[in-house]
């Protein structure tokens, strides 16, 4: 295989497979070398070159964070001062109960009444949006809720798709044309949604915690289900077809589905052909 550029299409290998012969290139991530300056792929993934280091980034990996980034995660536990949150990495995250936005907004040091409460926050179960804040010893992250877009989720459909997919955006947080809002977690969980009623535009809007950690679902129409519904199956069709999936190619995948009904959208031959519509649209832009 030759390497000519950094900017050019991915390089798709198999274990095994010769990436280069050149001695100019260093081996990184995902490769070992066989005999003299040929390095090889150690793993089924894509090369990704920076200057003279090659790296293989794997098809289906679990999801491996840096500080920053939006997750979307499941409660699996509730422990002492902490949650245990499922976020598709290799352990579980945790969210320590002073990284959490206390009801009414009070700015005070939690005591021994909020963590007796702890579970009027979140309990086993909940969906939620998180912040990676830092890491442990042990090599699981600090997540923290501050922010008046971190809160518990309602209202929606849960997706999974592979994290390698997700691609970072200015903001993971959408509102689409179709009116729904979806949240892009860099770890591969997606939350399609209908806006919760009463939560804050920005920042410099007063904050209602009641509502952020409230788990009654707002009142959603059959023609609102149907749209989540129809957003959830265009995710999953990009990610069958493995297709990069961000706000853009969901909306050209949305449309091209609506000349099929949201059951249709699980047939193969439908999932081809809205996504090879979708594809073309990406090229044009």
């Amino acid at each position: 295989m030759v390497i000519d550029d950094e900017e050019g299409p991915a390089h798709l290998v198999t274990p095994g497979e010769t990436i280069t012969t050149d001695q100019q290139f260093m081996r990184g991530h995902g490769t070992y070398t066989d005999g003299e300056n040929i390095v090889v792929s150690a793993v089924a993934g894509s090369v990704e070159r920076v200057n003279k280091l090659l790296s293989v980034r794997p098809l289906k990996n679990r999801y491996t964070p840096e500080i920053g980034d939006i997750v979307v995660g499941r409660v699996t536990e509730v422990a002492m001062k902490r949650w245990k949150i499922d976020v598709n990495g290799r352990q579980d995250a945790v969210l320590l109960l002073s990284s959490v936005n206390l009801p009414g907004g009070v700015q005070r040091r939690k005591n021994e009444s909020d963590e007796l409460h702890m579970r009027l926050f979140f309990s086993e179960g909940d969906v939620l949006v998180a912040e990676v804040q830092s890491f442990y010893a042990d090599g699981s992250m600090g997540l923290h809720t501050r922010g008046f877009k971190f809160c518990k989720l309602r209202n929606g459909s849960f997706v999974n798709v592979p994290p390698v997919l997700v691609q970072r955006c200015k903001s993971q947080f959408h509102s689409l044309p179709c009116g729904v809002d979806i949240i892009l977690g860099l770890n591969g969980y997606i939350w399609v949604n209908k806006k919760p009623q009463g939560l804050p535009e920005n920042n410099t809007e007063e904050m209602d915690t009641t509502i952020m950690y409230s788990s009654i679902n707002d009142e959603i129409t059959p023609e609102e289900r149907a749209v989540i519904a129809r957003v959830c199956n265009c995710i999953s069709a990009l990610a069958k077809q493995y297709m990069h999936i961000n706000d853009t190619v969901i909306i050209y995948t949305y449309e091209a589905s609506l000349a099929y009904t949201v059951k249709e959208l699980l047939r193969v031959d439908v999932i081809d052909s809205i996504t090879t519509e979708a594809r073309q649209r990406m090229q044009e832009v």
